[in-house]
């Protein structure tokens, strides 16, 4: 699973954001809130749903980014051209600028932390890149199903280049 490496301009989001972390996680809570008023959202860019985490301290190592009890913020939303029109209820964030390693992730949701423990834990590692203090996400195609064993998304991981002395 060989990543392309993206540099991206940044990305306007709307979209119903929450702390959480992965022993209470209340990702499907998000989702269950956001789905049904999606057609209230304007400027929407394209047909795709972004799940971002944002993680709080910089330089947080991945053992404390993925412990169970770290707390995140999490998002379901979509990328907008701007946030000039804000539905009630949901609110605007955003994605850094910055270079990406983004993944393809094929299968159910149930095999997604396969593929983390791949990202994390062998190509990382082996990249020459380290990992960035800016949000990750996933782009999520319309008609996503966590079911389905064909499904895919995209894992966007920021990074920057390791310099060398």
């Amino acid at each position: 699973m060989t990543p392309r490496i993206e540099v991206i301009a940044e990305k306007k989001l709307v979209g119903i954001g929450a702390k959480m972390s992965l022993a209470e996680d209340s990702t499907t809570q998000l989702w269950r809130n956001l789905m049904p008023r999606r057609g209230e959202i304007r400027n929407r860019v394209s047909s795709d749903y972004i799940s971002m985490r944002v993680y709080g301290d910089a330089g947080m190592t991945l053992d404390e980014m993925f412990a169970p009890g770290t707390v995140f913020e999490k998002w379901a939303a979509v990328e907008v051209a701007d946030c000039d029109s804000i539905p009630e209820g949901m609110a605007s964030c955003s994605v850094s600028a910055g270079m990406y390693a983004v993944f393809l992730h094929k299968g159910p949701a149930r095999t997604f932390p396969q593929t983390m423990r791949y990202i994390f834990g062998t190509w990382l590692p082996a990249s020459g890149c380290e990992l960035d203090d800016r949000e990750h996400f996933e782009v999520i195609p319309e008609g996503w199903d966590a079911l389905d064993e064909q499904g895919q998304e995209e894992i966007w991981i920021p990074i920057r280049r390791v310099e060398r002395e």
